[in-house]
């Protein structure tokens, strides 16, 4: 099957190439990400079918996969706290998630035989008291950029976070769902 992943997301790419060698990778530039009103399970949801309305259908591809990830806010969790823009800001973002729980909400959709079908799922993260050693190497580290909350669960943080409740591949960028009915599929083509 040829399938479009419609994200530059390095890791979501690593975790299709074993099923699909050939995927085509190109990020979509242009989409409002802009969070809705709502609670980060819609907001998350609406900024994935909004990438998915952006996109041309009548394409090359068999299949077109786009996703969206978010954190929310440990003490509200009707907020979602963003991606860092710069090193100060995901200093602040990592210092509010430290020693805490948080949720990562994933959503993904499919465009396959000629329709869309969507998933939206959650994780939950604990993270330790970082110490100061710590805390600095994450942040130098460089792994926060271009990640919802400032972290990379297979980058510098693996070390340091535990997955409390459900999929690692909701934390990494893609809804269980999604991959298993890509999983599904690849074993029928």
């Amino acid at each position: 099957m040829n399938l479009w992943l419609a994200s530059a997301s390095p890791r979501r790419a690593a975790m299709l190439r074993p099923l699909y060698p050939f995927l085509h990778q190109e990020g979509l530039d242009g989409v409002d990400e802009s969070p809705p009103k709502g609670t980060v399970e819609s907001q998350v949801l609406s900024i994935c079918k909004r990438k998915a309305a952006a996109l041309n259908e009548s394409t090359n591809f068999d299949a077109i996969l786009v996703a969206d990830t978010m954190i929310s806010d440990p003490d509200d969790h009707s907020l979602s706290i963003g991606k860092p823009t710069s090193k100060a800001h995901a200093a602040v973002m990592l210092h509010r998630l430290s020693g805490r729980h948080h949720q990562v909400w994933t959503a993904s959709g499919l465009y396959w035989n000629g329709e869309w079908t969507f998933w939206c799922e959650h994780a939950v993260v604990a993270f330790p008291e970082f110490s100061d050693e710590v805390f600095s190497d994450l942040i130098e580290s460089d792994s926060w950029k271009g990640k919802a909350g400032g972290y990379d669960l297979h980058g510098t943080m693996g070390e340091h976070a535990t997955l409390i409740e459900g999929s690692e591949s909701v934390v990494l960028g893609l809804a269980s769902g999604a991959l298993e009915h890509l999983e599904a599929l690849a074993t029928l083509l």
